[in-house]
């Protein structure tokens, strides 16, 4: 039996493309070999590898003024080679909203780029999303736009004039986005639209020719990856096929509008279930701000009680609740794969607990 698996990522994976990956491991597509054993340079995983690009790009309703990159060493190297590569000769500005970009003002502070942070929520354990505008004449501004381990999600992004920087690893795939002032958009696929080993960058055209520009290392220059489809090295292969078949699982779903319905009203069930629980439970993240991924909250009444939450859970079949250290409390993570009867369970079990030990 399948347990449900509330982990934060990796995370809980589509179960028809589990099914469909186990069939194709020794024999894709009846050519007689494994797609993790062929080369990158075949038509045959290329076909797979541009495939997925373009389905990424339809899912999101973007043309060809973006291009998807796919590139490796997660989302953490991205908060240095954004900053190698878009910065100019001005000030990149930052939005900080929780560890993430903590970790990418980290990296730009290393670097030594002029950058500054304009806004953070530090000030309440980064329970909510300021207000903030970033300046017209920035290199560019930058946000997380879901905090995964304090459950915080911005519901629109800044109209800014500089070209806007979005790490959106822990609700990439889960909802349309308005690109219309968006230079680059990128996230680990792991939680939402793969597994662990690939990171995915769409980036707007003209940032390319900032990156064209420097002097940094082949590896770490968009453009180089540009020029060469994501081939300049051997790609994470396997990574690109799961990645691949996430996104025809999301077109076979209707799509984001249908998958963000969806999310919603798991999101909705959840948040319920913890308002109308009379103060035994309690969410971090401020009502307005709550994620639709990552819902973070506390037995109110009796911190003691959370880890008896965490291990009766865990013998219901629940996995992947315990919070993250920094923060401790509870964590359901509810990304794309998990659904509503899954989510269901959960609520249940919490009235369960509540009744058991309120």
């Amino acid at each position: 039996m399948r347990k449900i698996n509330f982990s934060a990522g990796p995370s809980t994976l589509p179960l028809n493309i589990l099914k469909q990956a186990q069939e194709e491991l020794l024999d894709y597509e009846n050519k007689g070999f494994s797609i993790m054993e062929i080369s990158h340079r075949t038509k045959v995983f290329e076909e797979l590898h541009f495939e997925a690009m373009n389905n990424a790009k339809k899912l999101y309703d973007i043309d060809d003024e973006y291009e998807v990159l796919f590139l490796q060493g997660g989302a953490s190297l991205q908060f240095a080679m954004i900053p190698m590569n878009l910065a100019l000769n001005g000030i990149c500005e930052y939005v900080n909203t929780g560890i993430w970009t903590k970790k990418a003002i980290k990296e730009a502070t290393i670097l030594g780029i002029n950058h500054k942070v304009i806004a953070s929520s530090e000030d309440q354990s980064f329970s909510y999303i300021p207000e903030f505008e970033f300046s017209p004449n920035a290199d560019y501004g930058y946000i997380c736009s879901n905090n995964t381990i304090y459950g915080t999600q911005y519901k629109s992004y800044p109209k800014s004039k500089c070209p806007l920087i979005v790490d959106a690893s822990s609700d990439f795939f889960s909802r349309k986005v308005d690109f219309s002032n968006i230079g680059v958009f990128y996230g680990g696929v792991q939680k939402n639209a793969g597994i662990s080993g690939l990171a995915c960058v769409i980036i707007r055209k003209d940032m390319l020719e900032r990156s064209k520009q420097k002097n940094i290392p082949s590896m770490l220059k968009y453009s180089i990856h540009s020029e060469n489809n994501s081939l300049f090295n051997t790609p994470p292969t396997f990574a690109i096929y799961m990645f691949a078949l996430e996104m025809k699982w999301l077109l076979e779903q209707g799509g984001l509008d249908k998958v963000h319905a969806n999310n919603q009203a798991k999101a909705k069930l959840l948040y319920s279930t913890i308002d109308e629980s009379k103060g035994f439970y309690k969410g971090h993240a401020k009502a307005e701000d709550r994620s639709l991924m990552n819902v973070s909250f506390n037995v109110a009444t009796n911190a003691k009680l959370e880890p008896i939450f965490i291990e009766e859970a865990q013998k219901q079949d629940m996995l992947g609740l315990k919070g993250h250290r920094l923060l401790g409390g509870i964590r359901a993570s509810i990304y794309n794969a998990i659904t509503l009867e899954q989510v269901k369970t959960l609520c249940e079990f919490m009235k369960y607990f509540q009744g058991k030990f309120g």
